[in-house]
């Protein structure tokens, strides 16, 4: 004879509720928001529209007042209208996620974009990654091996490492981060491909990964072209993605191009929604996001794994002082400089010394090859300030010691620091030359 009471209590832990079906209607758009009242959803919530001709739209909870939700759209609105109903999809803010996304291309849903079938996904993590505990963080005690002679030799970076790569448009900041896709050594690429021309999502993966490359890389891509809240999407994405694979105990390489476009894409759903602009037009979210995104790089708990992130910054209108450019440079552990007067001189990877600095160089490198590094920034430093002098012919040999030798020295150094695109330089025969060309 059955026991109820045992019965009941062995069937309970199967049972699942299913989350109530509510709904509300729309009753304003304004722009790219839409406000809906009857509803109640969490920050994050992926809702649906439904049109009275059965036209269908995807949004994003992105704000509220009061008992007004604010949304933003997916796609484009046209085809709603007032007194269309408004459910609620989704509210867990987790992703799905596996070894299935490598050698995959997908948008900030983690939909496909690559013309395959969804692939199989077994495990579950929030959007929003869990923040690491600083105290739990692993050092950066080991060099990462870029492929880039001027990064290798100069800028030592290491592995967990959270870099930018800054500078305008049209400068060469593209080539470099495909060069870094294909030289660095790492187990997994993740690369989150955020607001840029949508050509460049087909040309990077042809021209900058390969078959080979993309074997072992993700692409997360969200266009210019797409809504802002799955810009924001396809950052978090990335970032979740490249967590999953670190907590594996993997070593991961996180591009993120370009972080400019994130702020952007904060930028625009902010003001949608009633922020006040700051400097630039940014509303103050977009300098509480960046820092967290970034932060969320790193190597992993007691050593476990790490992510070396490596972000573009767009300088806009080649300005240093650019509010995201000086919140980047405060919030990673180094940056690279382009500029565009060694790129007018087809120098490339137009990579500027002077500005550029690697935060963690002098815990990876020894005490003698750090010396060599240094010695090389300052007779560049030194030479690019005099330069019009020596050109002119103004300059009196022996005035300045320093500068004799960086004259001396000159071609050499300019052969160090120029690198064909195709071409791996290995570290340690980086080194050597260094050595070679300074010693």
């Amino acid at each position: 004879m059955l026991d109820f009471d045992q019965e009941v209590q062995r069937s309970l832990p199967k049972l699942r509720v299913p989350e109530p079906q509510r709904s509300g209607t729309l009753v304003r758009l304004v722009g790219l928001t839409l406000e809906t009242r009857g509803i109640m959803a969490p920050l994050g919530a992926c809702c649906e529209v439904i049109g009275q001709r059965g036209h269908r739209i995807e949004a994003e909870v992105v704000g509220f007042n009061d008992k007004t939700l604010y949304l933003m759209p997916f796609t484009d609105p046209v085809g709603v209208g007032p007194g269309d109903t408004v459910r609620v999809m989704n509210n867990s803010g987790q992703v799905h996620l596996g070894d299935g996304l490598l050698g995959r291309v997908i948008d900030g849903r983690g939909q496909p974009l690559d013309g395959k079938p969804m692939p199989a996904l077994p495990d579950r993590m929030s959007l929003l990654g869990e923040p690491l505990n600083p105290m739990e963080r692993g050092p950066i005690n080991a060099v990462l091996d870029v492929g880039v002679k001027a990064i290798n030799g100069a800028l030592t970076i290491g592995r967990g490492q959270r870099i930018g790569l800054v500078a305008g448009s049209g400068v060469g900041k593209s080539v470099l981060l495909g060069m870094l896709t294909r030289f660095t050594k790492a187990d997994v690429v993740v690369i989150g491909l955020i607001g840029e021309r949508g050509r460049e999502v087909q040309a990077f993966i042809a021209e900058s990964l390969g078959a080979e490359g993309l074997a072992k890389s993700v692409v997360v891509a969200a266009p210019a072209n797409v809504s802002p809240v799955l810009r924001l999407k396809a950052t978090h994405m990335t970032h979740v993605i490249a967590e999953y694979f670190r907590d594996q105990g993997k070593n991961v390489l996180m591009l993120c191009d370009s972080l400019t476009r994130v702020a952007h894409a904060q930028r625009e759903i902010g003001l949608a929604i009633g922020e006040p602009p700051t400097a630039k037009g940014y509303p103050p979210s977009v300098f509480a996001l960046l820092p967290n995104l970034i932060e969320r790089g790193g190597v992993g708990r007691h050593g476990f794994g790490s992510i070396t992130s490596i972000y573009t910054v767009l300088a806009e209108g080649d300005d240093a002082s650019d509010p995201i450019v000086d919140i980047a440079r405060a919030s990673l552990d180094g940056q690279v400089m382009l500029s565009r007067r060694l790129a007018d001189q087809a120098h490339y990877p137009a990579i500027d010394l002077n500005g550029s600095i690697s935060r963690v160089m002098q815990t990876l490198v020894n005490a003698d090859e750090l010396r060599l590094a240094n010695k090389l920034r300052r007779l560049w430093s030194v030479y690019q300030q005099n330069a019009d002098l020596v050109q002119v012919g103004a300059y009196e040999a022996g005035t300045n010691h320093e500068l004799d030798e960086a004259i001396r020295l000159r071609e050499q150094m300019l052969m160090f620091l120029r690198q064909d695109m195709h071409v791996a330089e290995d570290y340690e025969v980086t080194r050597e030359q260094l050595r070679h060309i300074l010693s």
